[in-house]
């Protein structure tokens, strides 16, 4: 959808960014203290380099119940970093958390999680889908059980406080994006 480059552009403007896909690389990373647990539920998934995420994602990937296992492990441990990163950031009147699946995992509005709004990256799905198909290892089936498991885009777009279309030029969503953290930065001045 280009979240990861609206998420480099609210960097650019001083935002931080908490990004919950990087958490949980640096959650997998060598010398993670959450490796023993992984490898315990998933034999064969770990090893010096950290987590085999190819491995481990054959062995939950279409697999609910391992899913929630694994994400048993790991949703604790990303919630920690994301308070951690809250604290470090309280002073800030604007911060961002770059969640992939908010919706999917009831972290949206209205949910409990103490967001002021929701801002959903959004493209045309012809878009998307040149997009993901382009990523190194994505077939089309592996990126239709992907679709499968998330809140279509219409539904998000319904939900969300405010679209960011990444269907449009650079420029164009740079001056999306711009606009936008004026508007909050404005909401909430520190």
């Amino acid at each position: 959808m280009g979240k990861s480059a609206v998420a480099l552009m609210m960097r650019a403007l001083g935002v931080p960014v908490f990004d919950a896909d990087a958490a949980v690389h640096r959650l997998q990373a060598p010398g993670s203290a959450l490796l023993p647990a992984i490898e315990a539920e998933f034999p064969g998934t770990t090893g010096p380099e950290g987590v085999r995420r190819q491995d481990l994602g054959a062995r939950v990937f279409g697999d609910s119940a391992a899913l929630a296992r694994l994400e048993a492990i790991m949703h604790p441990a990303v919630a920690r970093l994301r308070e951690a990163f809250m604290i470090e950031h309280a002073h800030e009147p604007l911060v961002v958390f770059d969640i992939p699946l908010l919706f999917e995992k009831g972290h949206g509005k209205g949910s409990g999680q103490l967001l002021d709004a929701v801002a959903v990256v959004s493209a045309p799905a012809e878009i998307q889908r040149e997009r993901v198909l382009a990523r190194p290892g994505m077939t089309r089936e592996k990126f239709a059980q992907i679709l499968a498991l998330q809140v279509p885009d219409a539904d998000k777009r319904a939900r969300a406080d405010h679209v960011i279309d990444t269907g449009v030029s650079l420029a164009e969503t740079e001056r999306e994006v711009n606009d936008l953290v004026k508007i909050l930065r404005e909401k909430n001045p520190r």
